[in-house]
């Protein structure tokens, strides 16, 4: 079974190859090695999902139809940091190397043991961590502005109008944060939870419940009516209020 993450919860990854007959068993298969899998089929779901979680390392398909898995790597390099393998076929010795150069961290030929490709995976993993280990996507950074109100990430503050800041707890920033940069996007309990938390507290969604209610105990003009964070019944939440970045 995988190792205790340095990252201090059970490392995220994104599977993405458009057959379903090696994706799926291969997703069951790293889901019993200890890991936490989110499954894409194809270019346009790996990116959704990218933004929508907080990703540990990416497992990537060269050759899909569409987008293929070269230009999704150079994608996840020029936006994030975080770790790529590729998946590829023994005739595609040109798309490895051109891959690597692109900013893929390893690769695996086709056929292959899972095994093997887990194995190399915690390898990477380990490295990442040792190296201080930037996770998820590349940090937050600047001022965003919404209805009246300004969260200067680099300070983790929240100031009102009249330049007044108002407390927030650790857990409350960075609920607000991954709200701010995802404006109008409905994020589940799940999705907050792995953004801001980790899934170790998994089993706490009432957190994200409860830290809606200070947030919004702090931010609206009327609690119980809320107009920026809205609660979206059977999804989520979402920040209703449009983002400026400064």
């Amino acid at each position: 079974m995988l190792e205790p993450s340095a990252m201090g919860d059970t490392p995220h990854l994104l599977l993405v190859d458009d057959e379903r007959s090696i994706r799926e068993p291969l997703a069951q298969y790293l889901t019993r090695q200890g890991f936490r899998v989110t499954q894409a089929g194809d270019a346009e779901g790996a990116r959704t999902r990218m933004a929508a979680y907080a990703i540990d390392l990416a497992i990537i398909d060269i050759m899909m139809p569409g987008e293929d898995g070269l230009s999704l790597c150079r994608h996840i390099a020029a936006t994030s940091q975080v770790p790529v393998v590729l998946l590829t076929a023994k005739s595609e010795e040109t798309d490895r190397i051109v891959g690597l150069e692109m900013g893929a961290d390893d690769y695996v030929v086709k056929p292959f043991s899972p095994r093997e490709l887990s194995a190399r995976i915690k390898a990477i993993l380990r490295r990442a961590a040792g190296g201080g280990g930037a996770r998820h996507h590349a940090p937050e950074s600047g001022s965003y502005a919404f209805a009246g109100w300004v969260l200067k990430s680099g300070e983790r503050t929240l100031v009102d109008r009249d330049g007044v800041s108002v407390p927030l707890s650790t857990g409350e920033y960075n609920l607000l944060l991954a709200l701010a940069t995802r404006p109008r996007q409905v994020l589940t309990r799940d999705q907050l939870l792995d953004l801001t938390q980790g899934r170790e507290a998994a089993a706490f969604d009432r957190a994200v419940d409860n830290q809606i209610s200070r947030l919004r105990r702090k931010i609206e003009a009327d609690p119980r009516n809320p107009d920026i964070i809205k609660t979206v019944w059977g999804g989520g939440y979402t920040l209703a209020a449009e983002v400026t970045r400064l």
